[in-house]
């Protein structure tokens, strides 16, 4: 874990600009603690090894800090599952308001569990579906990002309503070569962790 974590703190000040405080790598290890110990009752990830989540999860969740507009200050993290990328922007942005919205109640329950426990007082777990939350919180957030832009067409029209208008849907993309043409909003590519690298994002903007 120590090593991991090393892992995280380098890559972090690469995204960041910034080396991480102690309070900020402390919540991520007890995160990468949670995931860890719930992994055992429900698949949240696809590896407990913690060096794996550090470069799949963690640092690929800060990634999106490069393109949610720097003006931002509120987000949903739509379809949130094990709190990806909400919960590692939430720990690094105390500044943003940040809603993690999960239609799975075994899910709900881990991420109000996260929050409660790293804790994150600028955070907080919405359960339900994306199209009865937008119906209730219409308009409330600068941004919304999600992971895996599969079907990111359907998912950024039905999480349209809850941003302002100029606001941003941003999903991570599937990886280069593979992308094909949206319905709705274009991919920007932004530098990757290792120089030369990319890393693709769907965005769409409302």
């Amino acid at each position: 874990m120590d090593a991991a974590l090393e892992r995280l703190a380098d890559g972090a000040r690469t995204i960041l600009g910034r080396p991480l405080s102690d309070p900020e790598l402390g919540r991520f290890h007890k995160y990468m603690q949670l995931l860890v110990k719930w992994q055992s009752t429900q698949r949240l990830v696809g590896s407990t090894d913690p060096g794996w989540i550090v470069d799949n999860l963690l640092l690929d969740s800060l990634l999106f800090l490069r393109v949610v507009p720097g003006r931002a200050s509120s987000v949903a993290d739509v379809g949130s599952g094990a709190g990806l990328p909400g919960v590692p922007l939430g720990i690094v942005r105390g500044d943003l308001r940040l809603a993690l919205i999960e239609s799975r109640e075994r899910r709900a329950s881990f991420l109000a569990a996260v929050v409660r426990e790293l804790p994150l007082d600028n955070v907080r777990v919405v359960s339900g579906r994306v199209e009865e939350v937008a119906r209730q919180m219409e308009r409330q957030f600068d941004a919304v990002v999600m992971r895996c832009a599969g079907h990111f067409s359907e998912l950024a029209m039905a999480a349209g309503p809850l941003v302002v208008p100029g606001g941003m849907v941003i999903a991570s993309g599937p990886p280069a070569g593979s992308r094909g043409r949206l319905a709705v909003g274009g991919w920007v590519n932004v530098p990757g962790l290792h120089a030369g690298r990319e890393r693709g994002f769907a965005v769409y903007q409302v």
